[in-house]
């Protein structure tokens, strides 16, 4: 066959020759590498995805994202009824209000991420059946996703700063560190939530249990000065205590800073982050099959 004109020889002998480029897909076996490089090279679809869950969050509410305020805001209220004025939990010399608003801004955004998480692989088959990506995206798009409330909720908590007169402190260069921590500790049990959740259905039902028993074992209606130590610094083994309390510290200036609570939480949260990113990667094979 002759070479067509508007075409140089050389050229379709360079193309013929060349290979095409091919990426063999194959299921992984055991324990295997997290492939943190191959979510990297994703990162414009964790993008998209996170956008996504916003939009769907708040499509076809009468409110929208004033949800992200309400929340927290309300839960405040019913908080400062029955614990600050009948129970009269003492709040470390600040407005109780404050207290506990400062509290459940991270709180809200921990666990609406943990429960979104656990069932973001089984909200998105559809995805998972047709298309390849690392699956690590969809339950790191959902966490992420909750950023926006995090800082609608956070503009209110600055608001009623102002009106109660409280001043942030020069800790609150540590907010961005503290909202990373209670992001892993989200993320790292989400992991282990959401690959269970494709095996074993119960585990969403299991969820709201969970996360409600979570919170009363974090101090958001009290502070953790009520317990003595040693005991203080192994309540850390909650990573959101390390949180709660360090944002306060951060931000109102509290007396009892974190201190070996927040190292444990930290250590804690991490560990929760690996196991969980390392057993969702040995179960990411059966995905598609099971969802």
């Amino acid at each position: 066959m002759s070479t067509p004109a508007f075409l140089p020889s050389t050229m379709t002998t360079t193309a013929a020759a060349r290979p095409l480029p091919h990426v063999r897909l194959e299921p992984s076996r055991g324990w295997v590498g997290l492939r943190l490089r191959e979510v990297w090279e994703y990162h414009e679809l964790v993008y998209f995805l996170m956008w996504r869950d916003v939009k769907v969050r708040y499509k076809q509410t009468a409110l929208g994202a004033a949800w992200a305020i309400i929340q927290p805001l309300f839960t405040m209220i019913v908080f400062t009824l029955f614990f600050g004025r009948l129970a009269k939990i003492p709040s470390d010399g600040l407005p109780y209000p404050i207290f506990t608003y400062a509290a459940l801004v991270p709180w809200t955004f921990f666990a609406n991420g943990l429960a979104q998480s656990a069932d973001s692989l089984a909200g998105s088959a559809n995805l998972l059946r047709k298309v390849y990506f690392p699956r690590l995206a969809i339950p790191l798009a959902t966490v992420l996703s909750g950023v926006v409330d995090f800082c609608i909720a956070f503009v209110v908590l600055i608001g009623l700063m102002a009106v109660y007169g409280v001043v942030p402190t020069a800790n609150i260069v540590w907010l961005p560190a503290l909202l990373l921590l209670a992001l892993c500790t989200a993320l790292g049990v989400g992991l282990w939530l959401s690959a269970l959740n494709v095996q074993y259905r119960d585990v969403k039902y299991v969820v709201p249990f969970l996360v409600q028993f979570w919170m009363l074992a974090t101090p958001i209606a009290y502070p953790s000065s009520m317990i003595p130590e040693p005991w203080r610094t192994v309540y850390g083994i909650n990573p959101m205590s390390g949180v709660i309390e360090g944002f306060r510290w951060a931000l109102l200036g509290t007396d009892s800073p974190p201190g070996m609570m927040l190292a444990v939480s930290v250590a804690v949260s991490v560990s929760l982050l690996v196991g969980g990113a390392f057993y969702f990667k040995r179960l990411e094979r059966t995905f598609a099959d099971i969802v």
